[in-house]
């Protein structure tokens, strides 16, 4: 199993405005045992294989960041989490069961919005609960949907639609949808990685506070050192294609971070150049790659 860099220091709640870390005996939620993971052309009788042998334990309550070169497997990770994608050789599992489809216990967040736009954004952030076996009553959905847009700070915009909002406005949206079926999972595709940077740090900031209040295990896939670092409990750091971990790093910074001076720390810095020696090499390789 890969295994973080300080194990033995004693980690603090998620839920604490001062925790840099969850606490080391918080119960695994999520397994990959020696998972290999890629696509198959049957007509050409070939395989790419995205990730090989990957074995990594996330513990419930824990901010998972991950990050590495394009086309290093990052999404194909999640998207067996979500139970879009199985595994060719391996095994995933939640909460001690192998998945096998997707389930109400988990919910992505897309890097490209995915909101239909001829629906208003509290009918957007409803859709994620009508096709549900155990659909809320009318009077739960709407409570809901109240709760989800006041978390991502989107209350009074219910009747607005998609076109009518900026980018960074959409990916809340977005969010919303996410949080509305209040999953213990969330699964999150690069979700700041199409708007501007004075937006994205803002809602970096947004969604640690929504974290801190949720308790929510989150794997997030991200290009950014500086995000993963900002954000994440432990940072994956995966190599080029196919890929593998390289580490696991510990991000011992006090939360919250964004709203801190946490950038400006020595530790900070540190890590952030820890991370980056391991992935220049990686980034390079997969540059020739191409």
């Amino acid at each position: 199993m890969a295994r973080t860099a300080a194990n033995d220091r004693p980690q603090a709640a998620l839920a604490s405005p001062e925790a840099s870390r969850i606490e080391d005996d918080r119960e695994t939620v999520i397994v990959a045992d020696r998972v290999t993971a890629g696509y198959e052309n049957r007509r050409a009788k070939t395989r790419l294989i995205a990730l090989r042998d990957v074995s990594l334990e996330i513990r419930r309550g824990e901010f998972l960041a991950i990050v590495g070169p394009s086309g290093c497997g990052k999404s194909t990770f999640i998207n067996m989490i979500a139970g879009f994608l199985k595994p060719l050789e391996g095994t995933m599992t939640v909460d001690g069961k192998p998945v096998r489809g997707t389930g109400a216990d988990r919910a992505m967040v897309f890097q490209d919005y995915a909101l239909l736009p001829w629906r208003t954004v509290e009918r957007n952030v409803q859709f994620a609960m009508e096709n549900r076996g155990n659909r809320p009553s009318k009077a739960e959905q709407a409570e809901r949907v109240a709760e989800a847009l006041g978390l991502v700070g989107l209350t009074g915009f219910e009747k607005a639609y998609p076109h009518e909002l900026s980018g960074g406005m959409r990916q809340r949206v977005g969010i919303a949808r996410a949080l509305v079926t209040k999953p213990a999972i969330l699964l999150m595709d690069e979700p700041f990685g199409a708007v501007d940077a004075m937006t994205r740090e803002a809602m970096q900031a947004e969604f640690e506070r929504i974290i801190s209040q949720t308790r929510q295990t989150v794997i997030f896939i991200t290009h950014s050192i500086d995000e993963a670092v900002m954000l994440g409990d432990r940072v994956a750091v995966i190599s080029n294609r196919p890929g593998t971990i390289k580490e696991v790093v510990d991000v011992d910074l006090p939360r919250p971070r964004l709203e801190g001076d946490a950038k400006s720390s020595p530790r900070f810095a540190e890590l952030r150049e820890h991370i980056w020696s391991l992935l220049q090499d990686e980034a390079l390789g997969a540059k020739e790659a191409k």
